[in-house]
């Protein structure tokens, strides 16, 4: 049953944005960044209080994914990664990500917190950050 409403063509943009963002880390990677994209769906709090749609997510200026500004987002959505994109929609989670709300790729380590925001932990290239629950309980909720 899917945690947020997501048509075909939603489905394929989240996909897109996933491979686009995380490619380089693998599945689990790819998965990590749909938890981040599917919690600012999810959630009404801090910088995503009217982000209520994937399109909404990918697109939203500022504070969006740089992956959108580069030719490769724009390539059709293969059939792995919408599967991939399913399960997040679907409400799969997986540490670091399952609260995180934003991720980024640091040269080095990453940053205990990150725009005031606390590192939830790394997978690979990726540092991921989750708001306080008092911030966002939102992303805390369970399906």
């Amino acid at each position: 049953m899917a945690v947020i409403q997501a048509n075909a063509n939603d489905v394929r943009l989240l996909a897109r944005l996933m491979r686009a963002e995380a490619e380089g880390d693998g599945e689990l990677g790819m998965l990590m960044v749909g938890n981040v994209g599917v919690n600012r769906v999810r959630v009404r709090c801090l910088d995503f209080v009217d982000i209520n749609s994937i399109e909404r997510m990918v697109w939203q200026s500022p504070g969006g994914f740089e992956a959108v500004h580069y030719p490769y987002f724009y390539q059709r959505a293969r059939e792995k990664e919408i599967r991939l994109a399913q399960r997040c929609i679907n409400g799969e989670r997986f540490r670091p990500a399952e609260f995180s709300l934003w991720f980024f790729r640091p040269e080095g380590a990453c940053p205990a917190q990150w725009w005031g925001q606390w590192n939830a932990g790394r997978y690979k290239s990726h540092c991921f950050y989750s708001p306080t629950q008092s911030e966002c309980p939102d992303v805390y909720r369970t399906y």
